[in-house]
């Protein structure tokens, strides 16, 4: 090309090669929707891209989009033949964009298969398979975690609470309240963080309100159980109506025994974050609850021996109207080279899903675990928790799980979750006005009307 400038001489030549090059340079470019369109995230991204570009040519253009505006951006740039190469998108929208035709799953599924199947955690990488065929490739994740006074369950012989009977026998031994609750649960039935707590209890019992066909799950057996252990809990929990904010306030305040909560909260553990300090000391900055907390990510019912993990993940998406093979080439490169730099965007709440390489299989988890984490302060997590910690933690994602996920019922189970009917039943038999067998039958009914 440059010997070829070299001998045009005329300025229409000249001219002419310019809009060559303008062409050539606009096929090479690849449009990326992000819901992180926070300013330092994006600077982020754009490093990878920047990183992609020096080592391929090949340009990123990012692109922040508000994640409540995803779903109807994505919709109308379908309809217009405007999508963009890749979007990050959360589990929602997995199954109604495949439906849509917005997703390439056959792009997605050769990435996977370049990088290794093996290479990712089974449960996100299960969570996005329909026909043998993946329909995006999974980034990133977080699983909610009961959040426990390790040093108290130590110093009254208790086993972990990775079991309903196991948290039943501790609260049996560390509920004294006002000193301290067994168990922070949510009463609210009007705030998300209730359901939340519901579908964590339900698939550690192996319950889903959703059947594989579609219908509705008539176990009552199984719902009852997930019934009566929140009424466990709740009883463990201070009077009035309770939610997120509450469980973070006691637990901070060496107040309460076991809460549930998202891993966000481990950097606020440490005293990294002045606007959420713990307050067991007078020393907002002190590491002395993050050193006394455990975490379990997978726990079991009576129903359910195996137990489960409530999992949430981030997936890129190839879209049908793709530079397939240079989006594909992206997808990859930001899953090596670049994914530190992605993962430590929010590294508490960004687990590796891509554990490792052909050369390493914890590779990634490793780096992730030097991240730093925190707001007004920063420490990486392994300076924070032990090893066994930061295994246990990631390991969730291996198991994790949400309803429809994994049997192509997502849409089905957020008319569930939107409802809040579970909330709103299980509320009344905190309340001693049904016992749980009716407030199983009654949440089923309730169900098959929706």
């Amino acid at each position: 090309m440059d010997l070829h400038f070299k001998r045009m001489k005329s300025l229409s030549a000249g001219l002419m090669l310019s809009a060559s090059l303008t062409a050539m340079a606009q096929a090479d470019t690849i449009k990326f929707w992000t819901p992180e369109e926070q300013p330092e995230r994006v600077a982020v991204q754009e490093k990878v891209a920047a990183d992609f570009k020096a080592a391929t040519g090949h340009e990123v253009e990012i692109i922040p989009v508000t994640e409540t505006d995803l779903g109807t951006r994505a919709t109308a740039a379908f309809a217009a033949g405007d999508l963009p190469d890749i979007i990050y998108h959360s589990i929602q929208f997995l199954l109604p964009w495949n439906e849509a035709g917005i997703l390439d799953a056959g792009a997605a599924s050769e990435v996977i298969e370049a990088l290794g199947a093996d290479t990712f955690a089974s449960g996100p990488l299960g969570m996005a398979e329909v026909d043998g065929e993946y329909l995006s490739v999974p980034v990133d994740g977080w699983t909610q975690m009961i959040v426990y006074r390790k040093d108290l369950f130590e110093a009254a012989g208790l086993e972990p609470p990775t079991t309903f009977a196991n948290i039943a026998a501790a609260i049996e031994k560390l509920h004294n309240p006002p000193e301290t609750y067994g168990f922070v649960a949510a009463t609210k039935i009007d705030e998300t963080y209730m359901m939340q707590l519901i579908e964590h209890i339900s698939l550690a019992n192996g319950y889903s309100p959703i059947n594989d066909d579609g219908s509705v799950n008539e176990d009552t057996e199984k719902l009852a159980e997930v019934i009566e252990f929140y009424k466990t809990i709740a009883e463990a929990s201070p009077e009035g109506e309770l939610f997120w904010e509450q469980s973070r306030e006691l637990y901070f305040a060496g107040k309460a025994a076991m809460i549930i909560w998202s891993p966000f909260i481990m950097d606020e553990l440490a005293g990294l974050r002045d606007s959420a300090p713990p307050t067991i000391n007078d020393d907002p900055e002190s590491r002395e609850l993050a050193e006394k907390t455990g975490f379990v990510t997978t726990f079991a019912g009576p129903s359910n021996a195996d137990g489960s993990a409530y999992a949430d993940a981030r997936y890129f998406g190839i879209t049908n109207d793709a530079n397939t093979e240079v989006a594909q080439e992206f997808v990859e490169f930001s899953l090596a080279q670049g994914y530190g730099d992605l993962l430590g965007m929010a590294p508490e709440g960004k687990f590796p899903i891509r554990k490792g390489d052909a050369e390493d299989a914890n590779k990634f988890e490793k780096l992730w675990a030097t991240l730093p984490v925190g707001v007004d302060r920063k420490a990486p997590l392994a300076d924070i928790y032990p090893q066994d910690v930061i295994d246990n933690i990631v390991a969730g994602l291996v198991v994790g799980d949400r309803w429809g996920a994994k049997n192509g019922q997502l849409n089905a189970a957020s008319k569930v979750i939107n409802a809040r009917i579970m909330s709103e039943v299980i509320r009344k038999h905190l309340d001693g006005e049904i016992t749980a067998d009716e407030a199983a039958a009654e949440i089923i009914e309730k169900h098959k009307a929706l």
